[in-house]
């Protein structure tokens, strides 16, 4: 997919969304009358806000990340990449974590960070690292972090609503058609609430995983032979989760922010051979059959698929 294509795809997404939870704000007042959910829409935007702040606490607690500081070699990869994306270089930061990946985080208390695990740096080789890292800081330069937070506030909200309504909604006391059925029409808003906020989730998804064709972008355009680097680096790195699988790793431990991942540690598959190389990896990967099952799922996952990505990443590498 080309870059216009992407950026096309993008905003016909957020309209979308946008304009969905729109329409459905204005149906459920428009029906509901006296309610108003004022106080359920600040606590949704209260609380993700909140998240949205203190979230890199969260992640670095979670997932044991430290920063390396001022001259260590990752730090001076970060700064040397930022600099030719033309932002200010976030800070480095190893999650001491077993599986291969790479995230990219912040908020206005922390600033922008940028971390691998130490699976990772085990796994691909520097310049490898590199397009990962480019990858993330595309992240960062596209504002991905601000953007998802207030893209899944909108189906949070109307499931908030949609339980509030299912739950309890006929003992609100301003409803002037209580004792009329009003506590049946209540509840049917709730359902069409709840089937909007499962609607705008797979919107949302949508839009999570455009993103991140829009990073492997940037690493393609960043990083010399950056498309090739990241399509390495993205095949070692879901054959090495998909190892640690089969020796009894428990990768869903470490999925608690899988969407900030590079990679979905829970999609990762193997082509492993000791007897051929990174490339024949590659090629492995993209030469899959994608099944009825691969498309199903991944409507429901924050990641593409990575047959898709990488067969993504060669119209990248013939672009630049």
């Amino acid at each position: 997919m080309s870059l216009w294509k992407l950026k096309i795809s993008m905003i016909g997404t957020l309209v979308l969304l946008i304009g969905i939870s729109t329409l459905l704000l204005v149906f459920i007042l428009e029906f509901l009358g006296g309610f108003t959910p004022t106080i359920l829409i600040t606590a949704v935007l209260v609380f993700n806000v909140l998240q949205w702040l203190f979230a890199p606490y969260i992640i670095e607690a979670v997932y044991h990340v430290k920063e390396v500081g001022p001259g260590h070699w990752l730090q001076e990869m970060v700064s040397r990449i930022a600099e030719a994306s033309g932002i200010s270089a976030p800070k480095a930061m190893i999650a001491e974590i077993p599986i291969p990946n790479a995230f990219a985080y912040g908020s206005p208390l922390t600033g922008n960070r940028v971390a691998v695990t130490r699976g990772l740096i085990e796994t691909v080789d520097r310049d490898e690292l590199e397009a990962v890292i480019a990858h993330e800081i595309g992240h960062i330069i596209h504002k991905d972090m601000h953007i998802m937070m207030i893209a899944s506030l909108l189906p949070a909200l109307f499931y908030i609503i949609g339980r509030s309504l299912l739950l309890s909604g006929y003992f609100y006391r301003g409803y002037r058609d209580r004792d009329e059925g009003g506590g049946g029409l209540l509840i049917l808003i709730g359902i069409i609430s709840m089937v909007a906020s499962f609607i705008l989730q797979l919107i949302t998804l949508g839009l999570s995983r455009l993103r991140e064709y829009y990073a492997d972008a940037h690493a393609a355009m960043t990083v010399n032979d950056g498309a090739l680097k990241l399509q390495i680096a993205l095949a070692k790195i879901s054959e090495n989760t998909a190892r640690l699988v089969s020796r009894g790793v428990n990768v869903a431990a470490f999925g608690d922010f899988r969407q900030l991942f590079i990679v979905d540690p829970s999609r990762a598959v193997s082509e492993y051979s000791e007897m051929r190389g990174e490339y024949w990896i590659v090629e492995k990967i993209k030469s899959r059959e994608l099944t009825f099952w691969d498309r199903l799922l991944e409507l429901f996952s924050t990641h593409p698929n990575i047959v898709k990505r990488l067969r993504a990443l060669d119209e990248l590498r013939r672009a630049y």
